[in-house]
């Protein structure tokens, strides 16, 4: 039996990257899974393929996680088609799009907001309210990035949104302790994932970036995926509140050669 048998997952964002490597890995432990997309189509098919090659059943959807309506339209037809969620992951976002505050256009940061802070508050608002109409505890996990916390110039929209997104899951962590739903926060580093593209299809590029790493690589989607996978099982039951870092020591940095 795997960790996740008999659950089900929902995780936003999982037509790519970190999102597609957990939903793939929640179905290898047992778990059915909602995967969801805002624009790549090919590439959420290609995850519900992989999904239901394990054994386990899939609901793809597309959705725009900024939009309220959108958002509980995502939860009904859900709990139509499984009757229940039992696990969270709050993935899709949008990245810093390189514009210095002075120069941003308002619907620059507007959009991010809306994306990786309020379409979180979106999601886990209406989590909740399922899980006590169910009965049943639950897990949340909210994909916030190394940038919580170290600022990085010309990424203001996404690192105001990802250091939000942190005190919303320690804030969620104690308001939900005693009905044993458990919050926790995955930050990560440097991920070969669709945001960091440039790195992927070049070389000299990724060495560039690496460098800053300790550990000289830059990480996978199925190790964060991994790390998700403890999240959101029973072996995380006493974990709520925490901050998991997966970044190769890049935060450990901080500070040298001053």
């Amino acid at each position: 039996m795997g960790k996740l048998e008999g659950r089900v997952a929902l995780i936003t964002g999982s037509d790519s990257g970190i999102g597609k490597a957990t939903a793939i890995e929640f179905a290898k432990e047992g778990a059915d899974v909602v995967i969801t997309y805002h624009s790549d189509e090919k590439g959420a098919k290609d995850t519900l393929q992989k999904v239901e090659e394990t054994g386990r059943k899939g609901l793809l959807l597309q959705v725009d996680i900024s939009e309220e309506k959108n958002v509980e339209e995502m939860f009904d037809r859900a709990i139509e088609k499984f009757g229940k969620l039992h696990i969270l992951m709050n993935n899709a976002a949008i990245d810093g799009q390189g514009f210095k505050v002075a120069e941003m256009p308002t619907e620059n940061f507007d959009k991010a907001i809306k994306t990786n802070l309020y379409g979180t508050f979106f999601c886990t608002r209406r989590f909740i309210k399922e899980l006590r109409k169910q009965g049943t505890k639950g897990k949340i996990i909210n994909v916030s990035s190394v940038h919580e916390e170290i600022p990085a110039p010309g990424t203001a929209e996404y690192c105001a949104s990802k250091g939000a997104v942190r005190n919303f899951s320690r804030v969620l962590a104690l308001e939900l302790a005693e009905e044993g739903i458990n919050v926790n926060n995955i930050a990560p580093g440097m991920i070969l994932t669709p945001m960091n593209q440039e790195a992927i299809d070049d070389e000299e590029t990724r060495k560039e970036q690496v460098a800053h790493v300790p550990m000289k690589r830059a990480g996978k989607p199925s190790e964060i995926a991994k790390l998700a996978v403890f999240l959101a099982s029973s072996d995380s039951d006493y974990v709520t509140g925490s901050t998991y870092v997966m970044d190769g020591g890049l935060m450990q940095n901080v500070g040298q050669g001053a």
